[in-house]
């Protein structure tokens, strides 16, 4: 079980106290008020909502914050900690974690309703896409940018326009460090061949599809997988050579995540309202196999050569499924796991708990969660900077 934000031991400047497996560092008061509650078109549940009076950092705080922190947050970058960084979509901002005491470190302040990120090799930038909106299913016309965050001064670098392709959401990165830019609204796949420096799109390529969310990207940043929610499609397309004609697929009804085989020749998706996961031949687009999941196959992720992890929005569970679609082991979570990152050389993965505004820290090799900590509201995408060594 996760630990309860307000069962944290009160901060001093010299104490810390380890709850079970889980550093916790609370702060002068948390105050969590549930006014209301509803349904969101997509199924899931909105959050409290209540006063705010937000930590001060590097930004002003959200004027309509659910959850009300008087909180230190400190402004010292450290490089011996591993750190974890947050789009927290409904409170507008991206946050820096310190994973082993659960301290928000810093915050920057952004336009509303980000969404997806990558950081580049050299973590040196982040990139994170201004989707505008919410949920998929809101309407409006969204953002339309590329906010880049510098990574060692911790703050918005610059903002690249992306106009007029709006409600950027799917983000991906080559191993070239070139990046790619999804706009779900004109169903177009924008790259940028320097995106440290870049003022604009240097390329794009139609997607061919309709309400274009996500996509997978090969190594070399030569195919692009991207899923389309209405269209029911996913389409590998050529980021680079506009000229190839398309291929596509339908694996099911709302196909949203997707990802690689790490030999890539196996494209794995999430087909959400067929509650199936299939698997693709990555070169013919030809469907090889297709299993029933029982719930909302939210994201699909790799997790070695021969496993797969899957979120489930129904159950709230990750699942690991075998490559030729056998159920392995399922874990029950404490919230809605919206998305996950893993821990570059330790078997961890952080869940994104989007309903409690929290991470939980998993073990990936017993399967089991063993720490977390409290976040702004609305947790999603999410990357970890490994420590100095």
């Amino acid at each position: 079980m996760l630990a309860r934000e307000d069962s944290f031991p009160a901060k001093t400047k010299a104490g810390r106290r380890k709850i079970g497996m889980e550093w916790t560092v609370a702060t002068r008061r948390t105050v969590i008020k549930a006014v209301g509650a509803g349904a969101l078109a997509g199924g899931l549940p909105t959050p409290a909502s209540g006063a705010s009076s937000a930590a001060k950092a590097d930004v002003d705080a959200d004027a309509d914050a659910d959850v009300d922190v008087d909180a230190d947050v400190d402004v010292d970058v450290d490089a011996d900690v591993d750190v974890l960084i947050v789009v927290e979509k409904s409170s507008h901002a991206v946050s820096f974690y310190d994973t082993a005491s659960g301290q928000r470190r810093q915050t920057i302040r952004l336009p509303d309703y980000p969404h997806e990120m990558v950081v580049d090799s050299r973590r040196r930038f982040a990139y994170v896409g201004h989707y505008g909106v919410r949920m998929s299913s809101t309407v409006g016309e969204g953002g339309a940018a590329v906010f880049v965050i510098d990574l060692a001064e911790r703050s918005l670098a610059r903002t690249i326009d992306t106009r007029p392709f709006n409600r950027i959401h799917g983000m991906g990165i080559d191993a070239h460090d070139r990046l790619y830019a999804l706009s779900e609204e004109k169903a177009v796949l924008l790259g940028f061949d320097a995106p440290a420096t870049d003022q604009a799109p240097t390329r794009a390529v139609s997607a061919h599809g309709v309400k274009t969310h996500l996509f997978a990207l090969s190594r070399d940043g030569e195919r692009a997988y991207v899923t389309g929610l209405l269209s029911h499609t996913v389409s590998l397309v050529r980021p680079h050579d506009a000229s190839v004609p398309p291929l596509l697929a339908t694996p099911g009804q709302l196909p949203e995540s997707c990802c690689l085989s790490r030999d890539e020749k196996t494209l794995f998706v999430g087909a959400r309202k067929s509650s199936s996961l299939v698997a693709i031949d990555a070169r013919t687009m030809k469907v090889r196999r297709s299993r029933k999941t029982g719930g909302d196959p939210l994201r699909v992720y790799m997790l070695d050569d021969k496993r797969l992890l899957v979120t489930d929005i129904v159950a709230n569970t990750l699942t690991i499924w075998s490559t030729d679609l056998r159920k392995l082991r399922s874990l029950p979570l404490d919230g809605t796991p919206s998305a996950v990152s893993f821990h570059p050389s330790r078997p961890l993965a952080y869940v994104s708990l989007l309903d409690t505004n929290r991470i939980a820290v998993v073990d990936l090799e017993r399967f089991a969660v063993i720490g977390g900590f409290g976040t702004q509201r609305e947790p999603d995408t999410s990357v970890l900077l490994p420590a100095a060594t």
